[in-house]
């Protein structure tokens, strides 16, 4: 069978060719005169010899997402409306004749509403309109998939031209591979006793479980705020979290220039350490391997503001343990879980007379040691309650405080405290009330509704407020 690579630069040099051929027989003028549009999409698809099952009778997601890119963004007129650069018909051809025997190709969602006709593995879409930039020139979708007939290595390409008067197309070619590398990841649990504070000592592996092997890994691991990574390993480069970003994510990439077989697991030659700041709860850590080759390391780098490590290099071994139930496609893992944070709700004693209005302020504090983050939950705020004294009246409520005026509602406000909230966070809720009746030790008060877990001090989660208190105050 004919090699990738040797595939790969047999088309690079036809393609080469062709343009050369193209660029000396178009004059210059018609060039300038024709709207440049290319054709866009993934550059290469991965297809599985052990897809992921769907629901019965669904098909698949397409692998491929075809579009158009036309000069210029894509910006609404006086109206409001969107219009396109270009009018006039044009033609899409989809060849996927060299997946013949290699995999099967479903063309139903090519052409969205417009659809595409389809001769064997030739689907022809015709169009009308093409508008600026990329947004609003979708092509729709290809889905592929194995058949009896596909073995790992087999190769094959899409290719996508496009024509139509007044244009110039540049078109677009996607490489199928068969069974090529495809890592999962091993699962990983937080130690048993492990505590803020800590360091974990990561035993990160992967299994290859695609019908090929490989030379190249690139691994990435990430952690948010309570997590960081010490500069240990030379052939891997760090970049840490921006602190004014609470749910930003360090990095860490590591390279190895390592061949890997198919169906046999790998581990790191030595654990990779994560610490734990003292605030750490629930904290988020996930990892992947991919099969990168050594010279598109650099790419990867270029992404972020890596720095490079500067102790000894970390390797890969292969393990013995090959099972493919303990490995995953996403690894991700949540830790420290025992520690606690100390939520304080405060209220307000004060005197006031008939008629006068009275600012009251409800205190909020987070006495940690650990941070509320509710990462999972995309930063959900927490709430609590607000019960004013009776005999008053509102005359000003704070902007995260809203009337609770439905069936069942606990108390007179219910008020939001965005996530996250610091270990060390203060708050203050000030309510305007207008005393209508002088009441001796007229109580309400700030609560939550219920102990949120990981909470170390519930006795503090209410806070009274208290008009006319009885003696001093």
């Amino acid at each position: 069978m004919t090699s990738l690579a040797a595939v790969r630069h047999t088309i690079s040099a036809f393609a080469l060719a062709a343009l050369a051929g193209t660029a000396l027989a178009a004059p210059a003028s018609a060039q300038e005169e024709l709207l440049p549009v290319s054709v866009v999409g993934p550059d290469s698809v991965n297809l599985s010899l052990q897809p992921e099952s769907g629901e019965p009778g669904e098909p698949g997601e397409p692998q491929i997402e075809l579009g158009l890119r036309a000069p210029g963004e894509a910006v609404p007129d006086d109206q409001g409306v969107i219009r396109p650069i270009h009018n006039g018909e044009y033609t899409v051809t989809v060849d996927a004749s060299s997946l013949a025997g290699v995999a099967a190709v479903d063309f139903s969602r090519l052409g969205d509403w417009q659809g595409c006709s389809v001769d064997g593995l030739v689907a022809t879409c015709r169009r009308s309109e093409i508008y600026a930039g990329q947004d609003y020139n979708d092509l729709g979708g290809i889905r592929l998939d194995v058949t009896d007939e596909s073995a790992a290595g087999d190769f094959g390409t899409i290719s996508v031209t496009a024509a139509g008067e007044g244009l110039a197309f540049t078109g677009h070619t996607v490489d199928v591979l068969v069974g090529g590398p495809e890592l999962r990841m091993k699962q990983l649990a937080e130690p048993e006793g492990f505590r803020a504070g800590d360091t974990f000592q990561a035993p990160l592996s992967f299994r290859n479980q695609g019908g090929l092997g490989g030379k190249g890994v690139v691994l990435r691991v990430s952690g948010t705020r309570g997590l960081s990574f010490a500069s240990t390993f030379g052939n891997c480069w760090y970049d840490p979290r921006d602190p004014d970003d609470l749910r930003g994510w360090s990095t860490a990439l590591c390279a190895f220039d390592s061949e890997f077989a198919a169906g046999a697991a790998y581990g790191l030659s030595a654990p990779f350490p994560i610490g734990t700041a003292g605030f750490a709860l629930y904290d988020s850590m996930s990892y992947s391997f991919s099969a990168v080759p050594a010279d598109r390391v650099a790419d990867l780098l270029a992404e972020g503001d890596y720095q490079p490590g500067t102790g000894p290099e970390l390797g890969l071994v292969r393990l013995p343990d090959a099972d493919p139930a303990g490995y995953t496609q996403y690894a991700e893992t949540d830790f420290p879980t025992t520690n606690t944070f100390d939520l304080d709700l405060t209220g307000e004693r004060l005197r006031a007379r008939k008629g006068q209005t009275v600012s009251v302020d409800v205190g909020f504090a987070n006495h940690g040691p650990a941070w509320l983050a509710l990462l999972r939950s995309g930063g959900e705020p927490i709430s609590f309650w607000v019960d004013l004294p009776p005999g008053t009246t509102t005359t000003t409520a704070p902007e995260a405080c809203r009337p609770a005026d439905w069936e069942g509602a606990e108390g007179d406000y219910l008020c939001n405290i965005d996530t996250p909230i610091l270990e060390d966070a203060t708050r203050t809720f000030t309510f305007g009330l207008r005393v209508d009746e002088v009441i001796r030790n007229a109580t309400g008060r700030a609560f939550f509704a219920y102990t949120m877990p990981n909470e170390g001090n519930p006795a503090n989660d209410a806070g009274q407020i208290v008009l006319n208190p009885r003696g001093r105050h």
